[in-house]
């Protein structure tokens, strides 16, 4: 039998870059030493979001991310209208974990040729997004790099990444230090793959299986192309109402690359059993089946349906799961955290287990 392909044979060894990115973050860590009063940092660099003090008991939260492969998708289907859309999702869906308030951000767009129909189309979806999380982009950066990008069409290769920013009183950041074992954890739904695992997509559904982007797939109702380059849910009106409406939220977690696993980045020694994950939306079965990948590493790749994650007491769940719904995301209870200094996560029904940067069957 064929091996199950996996991340890292797509390109995208999270082990190997882990190992790097520590010996990056050596030298990182000691720019904190330049700024050792205002302009530091509250917090160490590994949440999702990082906050600067700026005074007076405030402070500015940064994030910054990119769309990544996603955008081969983007070019392949000659339509650049919703990226802008998943650049601002995939990093203000990260500054609302510590619990600030996005504000704005800067985008730095590197293009082959500064094609007119692309910048325009890329602004629309900028200008989308911007709307969604309630935010201005008051600059950015556009570089004509020819010789650098190399992309799936010709004079059409770009990359688009930001820096969002956003405050929060010092006082009132949220590490979810303080979660507990029986408090719940409450999943809001995700709009399909998002930005995450698209060098594995693309190995199994275009390399491998060959399957046209501009197909109709009867599974997922829609062209596999339409499907593909569906735009991340964008979850800043759901958490800004809970934060502001003085829900008691506990811990905020974006699902991401890791999956599930991105819960262990919260402060408290605490493991996570999750009981009650609901159906996947099509695509991750149609992945799955048609790439014979492994379940482990599918729920270490993907966000499997749950694209955000809230964590608070038993009795603030339902509260939560109402004002998701007043902001058109879905959400249900899916677990709950549990004595487990090792930080584990249990997937009761997969019967998975994460722990050490993987998922294993139990």
């Amino acid at each position: 039998m064929d091996k199950s392909p996996t991340y890292a044979e797509a390109g995208v060894d999270i082990d190997r870059a882990g190992r790097a990115l520590k010996r990056m973050l050596g030298w990182i860590n000691r720019t904190g030493e330049f700024r050792p009063g205002l302009g530091r940092s509250v917090m160490p660099i590994g949440h999702f979001a990082n906050v600067v003090d700026i005074g007076h008991g405030m402070g500015l939260a940064v994030s910054t991310d990119g769309v990544g492969t996603k955008i081969l998708i983007a070019e392949m289907l000659d339509k650049y209208d919703t990226v802008g859309i998943d650049c601002i999702a995939m990093n203000v869906n990260d500054l609302i974990c510590v619990g600030a308030e996005p504000i704005c951000m800067l985008d730095c767009l590197s293009v082959e040729e500064a094609d007119e129909q692309l910048l325009e189309e890329i602004g629309k979806g900028l200008y989308e997004g911007a709307r969604q999380a309630r935010i201005s982009i008051p600059g950015g950066e556009i570089a004509q790099i020819r010789d650098m990008l190399k992309g799936a069409r010709p004079g059409r290769s770009f990359d688009l990444v930001g820096t969002a920013m956003g405050l929060v009183e010092i006082e009132r950041i949220i590490l979810g230090s303080d979660i507990v074992p029986g408090d719940v954890v409450v999943g809001l739904r995700s709009s399909g793959l998002h930005s995450n695992g698209f060098s594995l997509v693309r190995k199994v559904l275009l390399e491998q299986a060959r399957l046209p982007l501009e197909g109709h797939v009867d599974e997922l109702g829609r062209t596999l192309g339409e499907e593909l380059i569906e735009p991340t849910r964008i979850y800043v009106p759901a958490v800004m109402a809970l934060l502001q409406g003085g829900v008691p939220v506990k811990g905020l977690a974006n699902i991401t690359g890791d999956g599930f696993l991105n819960l262990v980045r919260l402060d408290a020694p605490v493991g996570y059993r999750l009981t009650d994950l609901p159906e996947p939306p099509p695509i991750f079965g149609f992945i799955q089946r048609t790439g014979g990948i492994d379940p482990g590493e599918m729920f270490l790749t993907f966000n499997m349906g749950i694209g955000f994650c809230v964590i608070c007491a038993p009795d603030a769940a339902d509260q939560v799961i109402a004002v998701c719904s007043e902001h058109n995301t879905p959400a249900q209870v899916i677990g709950h955290a549990v004595a487990e200094p090792s930080k584990q996560v249990v997937l009761e029904k997969e019967g998975l287990l994460g722990h050490d940067g993987r998922f294993t069957m139990m």
